[in-house]
């Protein structure tokens, strides 16, 4: 029986965790604790074989933080994440899993640009999110030895029903719009349900090291958001009449040129960096937004 302590109560990725462990997995158990106000550090992490750090702050409007905000993410991404590393390693906890992000790596590449992520690509955070995330595992890289097996997981955008961030956003258009902007390119995404399945192998192997779990497929914004339209018995009509202002837009940079980018730039892992020796991608994309949007 493996005993899993789970950081950060009400996250969407912990209770989606704890929601796929008690449908599923009959030999692991979670327990959540709340790590916003100090009585955390007075509770004993002996006696679980791993710690699930999914405490953090994310989705960063990064143009109009203020300083004291930027401060924020960094004492909560780096330095809560170090501290819990540290007294799970005191305690005698054997693993350590980190959600960080694809964000380490920047943002995506423009409209027709393309972006690879591959093993020879090193971090480059562009905002003060990805740089705590950053900050974070190199704290705990050292950290981590043959007695403390940290992992760290960096994931592009996650989605799945009752998720938070762009998937939603976009969701909205396709239920609202009668039109959506005909675009080409590609982006990793990772379905909640495959990731579930990715953290419960990581435990059960007893993994150590950075791993990066992707859906199987790329996915194109156009074909996505058509997707989600499909499911809700709407024909979203697609143009490419957008396309000379939308560029536009992402050349300009600024808060209209970051969404821009967002929605319709490239940015995927190399498919051959998300291979395990076990498969974890038991979601594929159609039945994934099936799922999601029932």
């Amino acid at each position: 029986m493996k005993r899993v302590l789970i950081t950060g109560a009400d996250s969407y990725i912990g209770t989606s965790f704890e929601d796929w462990v008690r449908k599923s997995c009959s030999d692991i158990v979670t327990d959540t604790v709340d790590l916003r106000d100090g009585t955390w550090r007075e509770k004993d992490f002996g006696g679980y074989d791993a710690v699930f750090h999914v405490a953090g702050i994310a989705h960063a409007d990064v143009g109009k933080a203020t300083e004291e905000e930027k401060k924020q993410y960094y004492r909560v991404n780096t330095d809560l994440t170090a501290e819990c590393a540290g007294k799970a390693k005191r305690d005698g906890v054997g693993q350590f899993l980190f959600m960080s992000s694809i964000i380490v790596y920047g943002e995506s590449a423009g409209i027709g640009k393309k972006k690879m992520i591959t093993t020879d690509t090193l971090p480059a955070p562009a905002n003060f999110y990805g740089d705590s995330k950053w900050k974070a595992e190199k704290k705990l890289e050292d950290l981590s030895d043959s007695s403390f097996r940290v992992v760290i997981l960096r994931p592009p955008m996650i989605y799945g029903k009752g998720s938070k961030g762009n998937y939603p956003l976009l969701a909205g258009m396709a239920v609202k719009l009668p039109l959506f902007p005909r675009e080409t390119n590609q982006r990793s995404m990772l379905y909640i349900g495959n990731l579930c399945k990715f953290v419960e192998l990581m435990i059960r192997n007893e993994e150590q090291g950075i791993f990066y779990p992707q859906n199987r497929e790329y996915v194109c914004t156009t074909e996505l958001v058509k997707a989600i339209a499909k499911e809700h018995g709407r024909n979203i009509r697609l143009t490419a009449l957008f396309h000379p202002a939308l560029l536009l837009l992402g050349r300009i940079g600024g808060k209209p040129g970051e969404l821009v980018n967002k929605a319709f730039g490239n940015l995927v892992y190399d498919k051959t960096l998300s291979e395990y020796k076990e498969e974890y991608r038991i979601y594929g994309l159609e039945e994934s937004v099936r799922l999601t949007e029932k």
